[in-house]
């Protein structure tokens, strides 16, 4: 016959022994400081500083057109990305794209993100690590420096 055991109840919760306790804690990456997961606060910040950069330099060149925008933030994305491992946004906040292991991101990896980051979609859906698809589709991820 089954019994309570065999189905479980409401009242024990979910099963959470496969959850981490922090974000980065599966990659294995610190809680908290220098190499711990940029967290949803600094990336906005460092996401708008990006935008509002890509703006001025678009009115400025191209008179505010909208594709304009999208291709200068796109191109501050790849170039900044690419080359140092980080835009003047997550400069100004204190974190950095790597791939996974910790070397730097690349001019692929950067390519890519930026695609990605650009169609929106792909940034607003993450993992429990707060990966986004564009940081896994490259195996990288922002940290805190």
């Amino acid at each position: 016959m089954v019994d309570r055991k065999d189905i479980g109840s409401w009242l024990s919760g979910p099963d959470t022994s496969g959850i981490s306790k922090y974000p980065g804690e599966r990659l294995g990456l610190p809680e908290t400081g220098p190499g711990s997961i940029a967290r949803a606060g600094r990336r906005i910040v460092a996401i708008i500083v990006d935008w509002g950069i890509a703006l001025l330099i678009s009115n400025l060149i191209f008179g505010g057109d909208a594709w304009a925008n999208l291709a200068v933030f796109a191109a501050e994305q790849m170039l900044l990305v690419g080359t140092l491992g980080y835009s003047i946004g997550h400069r100004l906040v204190g974190i950095q794209v790597v791939r996974l292991g910790g070397g730097p991101a690349g001019p692929l990896a950067a390519v890519v993100r930026a695609l990605l980051l650009c169609l929106v979609i792909p940034a607003v859906i993450f993992d429990p690590d707060h990966r986004g698809l564009h940081d896994k589709a490259m195996n990288t991820v922002l940290i805190r420096r």
